[in-house]
């Protein structure tokens, strides 16, 4: 007998279809791709650290400013008491204490109230700000008026109505000052 012919091939075995063609090749690729991976989640980890470290530093600013300005507002409220205890001294004129025993006794509680006060409010980092006499700066100072002020720089603080103050190097309160007038510009027709 004759055996039937068959013209199509012997079928592929399905071990040999998946035989890769080179084991070391892939297995490379395969710890290149793991290696990208563990960059990008290495990467993502350390920005994210950083941030939480940016986040606590900034935490920890916030509470040291709030802690270092929380006083600002009794502070600028206790100011006019500054500005009274003063106006007191200075209504209280040298002969009137002379004159007074108890005037003179009066003053001098008044002084030293007004002393510890000053004292308390530097400890707390209000500090006076000394204008007279200076450029007028307007990021301290505000402007009431401008005098003719012979013998005064132009542009200078010729008298203080009220001090100003700063709370640990920040404005608390603007010093309301009068400046000296400049000269008037040369070429320049200043009648009307």
């Amino acid at each position: 007998m004759t055996e039937p012919t068959n013209d199509q091939p012997p079928p592929e075995t399905p071990a040999a279809a998946e035989t890769p063609a080179d084991p070391l090749a892939e297995a490379t690729a395969k710890i290149a791709a793991l290696e990208a991976d563990m960059a990008k989640t290495k990467d993502a980890a350390l920005r994210a650290m950083a941030d939480a470290e940016n986040m606590r530093k900034r935490a920890e600013r916030e509470i040291a400013d709030r802690e270092k300005y929380a006083v600002g507002n009794f502070a600028k409220a206790l100011l006019a008491v500054s500005d009274n205890l003063r106006r007191a001294l200075d209504a209280v004129s040298a002969e009137a204490r002379a004159a007074d025993p108890h005037l003179a006794k009066l003053a001098e509680g008044v002084e030293l109230t007004e002393r510890e006060l000053i004292s308390v409010f530097e400890r707390n980092g209000v500090v006076k700000i000394d204008a007279a006499g200076k450029p007028f700066d307007p990021a301290l100072q505000q402007a009431v008026a401008q005098v003719d002020a012979p013998g005064h720089a132009p542009g200078s603080v010729v008298q203080v109505f009220q001090p100003g103050y700063t709370i640990h190097g920040r404005l608390l309160r603007e010093a309301m000052v009068t400046v000296a007038k400049g000269a008037p510009a040369a070429g320049i027709d200043t009648t009307v």
